[in-house]
This record gives structure tokens, C-alpha cells and sequence, in this order.
């Protein structure tokens, strides 16, 4: 009997017999995942249209990668986009004009730069990771060549101005800690309140000084004295020129310099050389040459003593100095491009009286004379056989300042504040507080948009050319040039009929150039172009 066997189970499910001829296609993998749709994008995406989309990815980061199918990523990337360009402007909006302090904050300045650096290298790796996720797969050598020229040129959009920017921030920040670093000063006060240090001060007086310190200079003088006293309130600015030719300038009587020049810094029955080292421009090297720390511990001892003896003759406090060289003068003139000012005569470019020695040449009258650095100096210093010398040059100097002021507008600054940084760093000194620079910059901006005048004064009359100048006169001048202006009263309301004559007519406003009822005279009609002798 012949015995029948059962088939021998298998494993699993039998496979069915593939028909005759018919390709058998072989069964995927367990658990190997489906191709991303973002991949499936990529092979059907054009060159052109890559480029376009890297385009707006590094105009909006991480718009890239929602577009290349990566939507967590893009939304977190987009998100702090977001989040970082809301912060931003709501701090601009928030603080306003207030912003401008970043600039003056060495600490902050340092935080700024630190995240700039960060917000680029960020930027920059989005960029590139964009375009190689949104780039079709298998491009041709040109199409991926084109594309990495496009984000070399994205990046380096993106990369040299905030470059620049970070260049600039360290520039500042090395400026403020060499030239406001909050040194020995014998005259500055602590002001007691940082927020408002103005409070109860209706003024604030700054010494602007002109030094003729440089290469091949013995000694320094100051050449430029003047008083800026500015409003606290408005912003309006009034210029007190000295001549540097005034002797037996005062002291107050509780000053230790009191003590050793009562009278005054000055000496009677000496020759006019001899006079030449006890005038006004002397004293900034000859006193802390005989009585060194004679005020007590200082970084500029010259700055100081004028401080205490200018604010005594004109009658003012004052509060603080900013000091500038010849060299320094002529390198900021040229950082902003030079100076536009009127020439209303012959102004020497050079020359000495002292020593017979002519002039190279004149800088010829003319309205809207553009001026670079060295004869931007001359306009203000030249005096070669000027008839009363000390007069025009301090008149051709309050203009000179004016023309700074004009040309410093934001734009010029922008653009030339590496040299103007440059020039300042090792060229100007002051004893302003670094803390108070924020508030400075407040009043800055009072000034800019604010009246700047000028305060004649009457060198014949305070006899400036007599070894004992008339500084109660002078004083008095001044007093009354800065006095405040009382508010016009009101007209009558009353219809009926008046009789009698008024006894007093209306005052008329001041023309041009005029001296106003207190004394002051606007800078920018005293510097208009108007032919004369400066003897006039």
C-alpha cells in the first residue's frame, strides 16, 4: 500500500508562484521611512526659483525652512525673528530721543557689540542652510555655482555693515574711556542728583579752550577762551569771548590762588615783553609751573585754574571745560569735510607781528568760503596786522564754532566718525563726568534746535588793552546779557476810547546782526556776509 506524506509546513506565509515572464518586485524593508515631502519638493524645484525663495529667507529668517517643508524649525527661527524686530522697535519707540544714550554707555556699548556679532553668525548660518535645503537636488555645476555666489553676496550684505556697526561701537567706547575717564579734577562738583542734575540750575557753563600745544611748541597757551553758557531749560546758548591779551585776571577771595595773586594774575612796572607772561593765555602754563597743585589733586591744572579765574571775571560758576589743540581743531575740520564760512576781509593765512614776519598768503573775502582744516585754523587765529586784532579773532572764532556746529548734522557724522573719533581721542580733553553723558546729549539736542548768540563786548570800554581791565564792567555785561527776559505784558481788553499820548512806543525787533535789549547779538546774523574793515 503506498504510504502518502503530508507537505512539510513553512515558515510564514507561502509566496505565491509569480506568473511566467512577470518581474517579481521585492518587498520594502520593514520600518524604513517615506521619502519627506520636502525632498519630494526639492527634485521638482527650479534654479531660479531656489534662488528667489534663499532670497526671502534672508530677508525673513526662517521663512526658508517653512517653505522647505521643516516647519517646526521655520516656526521657532521666524518666531524669535519676530520677537528680536518687536523688542527693537518697541525700545526705539519706548525710549525715543533716549536711544542716543547706547552711545554714550561704555558697558552697554560693549553688550551691543557682543550681540551683533551673534546676530550675524546666526544670520549668516540660516542663510546658508536655507538655500541648501531649498537648492534641487542633482543641479548642474552653474546652477549650484550661481547659488553659492547668491549667498556669499547675501552674506556679505549682511556682514559688513553690521562689521562696520560693531568697528564703530568699540571706536566710541574707546573714545569715552579715554577721553571722559572720570579723572582728578580739583573744581568739578558731585552732582547730587545723576537723573536731573540740572535741577535748580538755570544754567550750565562749559570753558571752551583753545591750546596752541603741538610738535615743535614749547609750552602751551591757550590762544581761545570762551564761556558757553547755555539754558537749561531752552537750550539757548550765549558765547563770552576773552581776549588773551587781559592781565590781572581776578580770583575769588576763598580761593588759595587769592592768596598768591591778590590783585590778580599780573605785575605792574614791567616791560611789554615782560607782560607777555602775565596775560590771560600764560596762565595756563606759568601758575602750575611756580605753584603746582596749588587747588589740589588734578589731570590738568591749567584747565582748573582758568576755571576758577575766567568764572570769577565774567561773574559765572563754572561748571565744566572741554579743551582743544591746534592739531585737533584741523583734524576734526577735515573729518567733517571742512567748514563753510563767510570772509568779510583780508584774513592772514601765517605771518607775525612780533617777529616782522609776512604772511604766505590771504584768505580773500567772499561769501560761502569752504575752508578745509589748516585755513579753517587761520580764519580763526590769523591776526597779521588786523586792527584790533583780539576783537576779530574772537568774533571769526564764535563763527568758526558755529560752522562745526552746522556741519555736525547726523548724517555727516555718520559718515565720519571714525576720523572724528580718531581726532578726539587724543586731542581733546574735558573734565564732563562720563556718568552724566546721557543728559548731556539731552541738552545737545536743546542746543542744536535753540538760538546761539553772541555777547559783545566793548574792549574800549572795559579798557581790555589797559593792564587793569574793568572786570565790574565786565561783569555787569554779562549779568545783564544773560539776564532772563521778562514775558511782554498784555495788551488792554478795553474797547472804550483812551485819551492822552502812550508814554513809551513800541520797541521794534533787532535787525540782523543787531545787539538785542540784553546785549546779545545771534550768531548766525553776526557771521552773515557783510564787506567791512574789522576795524568797523
Amino acid at each position: 500500500m503506498a504510504s502518502h506524506h503530508e507537505p512539510t509546513p513553512t515558515r510564514g506565509r507561502a509566496r505565491r508562484a509569480a506568473p511566467k515572464g512577470r518581474r517579481v518586485r521585492k518587498a520594502e524593508p520593514t520600518g524604513r521611512r517615506a521619502e519627506p515631502s520636502s525632498r519630494r519638493a526639492e527634485d521638482g524645484r527650479s534654479t531660479a526659483k531656489a534662488l528667489g525663495l534663499t532670497l526671502v529667507s534672508a530677508l525673513l529668517p526662517g521663512s526658508g525652512y517653512l517653505m522647505a517643508g521643516r516647519r517646526r524649525l521655520g516656526a521657532t527661527v521666524l518666531g524669535f525673528t519676530l520677537f528680536l524686530g518687536v523688542i527693537a522697535g518697541g525700545y526705539v519707540v519706548i525710549k525715543g530721543s533716549d536711544v542716543l544714550e547706547l552711545a554714550v554707555n561704555p558697558t552697554q556699548l560693549l553688550l551691543v557689540t557682543v550681540g551683533m556679532v551673534l546676530l550675524v553668525v546666526g544670520w549668516v548660518a540660516v542663510i546658508i542652510t536655507s538655500h541648501r535645503m531649498l537648492r534641487p537636488q542633482g543641479g548642474s555645476t552653474g546652477s549650484r555655482a550661481l547659488g553659492a555666489a547668491l549667498v556669499g553676496l547675501l552674506c556679505f550684505a549682511i556682514t559688513a555693515p553690521m562689521a562696520l556697526a560693531a568697528e564703530t561701537a568699540m571706536v566710541q567706547r574707546d573714545l569715552l574711556n579715554k577721553v571722559f575717564a572720570d579723572g582728578k579734577s580739583a573744581t568739578r562738583k558731585e552732582v547730587a542728583n545723576e537723573n536731573d542734575p540740572w535741577a535748580g540750575k538755570p544754567r550750565l557753563n562749559i570753558l571752551l579752550l583753545g591750546a596752541d600745544d603741538g610738535p615743535g611748541r614749547k609750552g602751551v597757551r591757550t590762544d581761545t577762551v570762551i564761556v558757553a553758557s547755555i539754558d537749561t531749560k531752552t537750550g539757548a546758548t550765549a558765547l563770552i569771548s576773552l581776549p588773551r591779551k587781559l592781565m590781572f585776571m581776578p580770583f575769588p577771595e576763598d580761593s588759595p590762588l587769592h592768596e598768591k595773586y591778590p590783585d590778580g594774575f599780573g605785575k605792574d612796572g614791567i616791560s611789554l615783553q615782560e607782560r607777555l607772561e602775565w596775560m590771560l593765555d600764560a596762565m595756563y602754563q606759568n601758575i602750575p609751573d611756580k605753584y603746582p597743585g596749588i587747588l589740589g589733586q588734578s589731570d590738568n591744572e591749567g584747565a582748573d585754574i582758568l576755571k576758577v579765574s575766567v568764572g570769577e571775571a565774567v561773574g559765572l560758576e563754572i561748571d565744566y571745560y572741554a579743551q582743544i589743540n591746534l592739531k585737533g581743531f584741523t583734524s576734526i575740520v577735515d573729518a567733517l569735510g571742512g567748514i563753510t564760512v563767510n570772509i568779510n576781509y583780508p584774513i592772514p593765512v601765517g605771518g607775525s607781528d612780533d617777529a616782522k614776519r609776512p604772511p604766505n598768503y590771504y584768505l580773500q573775502p567772499g561769501p560761502n568760503k569752504h575752508l578745509m582744516g589748516l585755513e579753517a585754523l587761520w580764519y580763526a587765529r590769523g591776526r597779521y596786522q588786523i586792527p584790533n586784532p583780539d576783537d576779530a579773532r574772537s568774533a571769526r572764532q564764535r563763527c568758526a564754532i558755529n560752522a562745526i556746529a552746522a556741519k555736525a548734522n547726523p548724517a555727516n557724522l555718520v559718515l565720519s566718525y571714525q576720523k572724528l573719533a580718531a581726532a578726539g581721542k587724543d586731542l581733546i580733553r574735558t573734565d564732563i563726568p562720563q556718568n552724566l553723558l546721557p543728559e548731556f546729549i539731552k541738552l545737545g539736542l536743546k542746543v542744536k534746535g535753540a538760538k546761539v548768540a553772541a555777547v559783545p563786548l566793548d574792549g574800549k570800554a572795559l579798557k581790555f588793552a589797559y593792564p587793569h581791565p574793568d572786570y565790574d564792567g565786565l561783569r555787569a555785561v554779562v549779568a545783564k546779557a544773560l539776564k532772563p527776559k521778562t514775558a511782554p505784558s498784555k495788551p488792554s481788553t478795553s474797547t472804550g476810547p483812551t485819551t492822552g499820548t502812550p508814554t513809551k512806543k513800541p520797541t521794534t525787533p533787532s535787525k540782523p546782526g543787531k545787539i538785542d535789549e540784553n546785549g546779545q547779538q545771534d550768531l548766525k546774523s553776526a557771521c552773515e556776509y557783510d564787506p567791512v574793515s574789522p576795524d568797523r
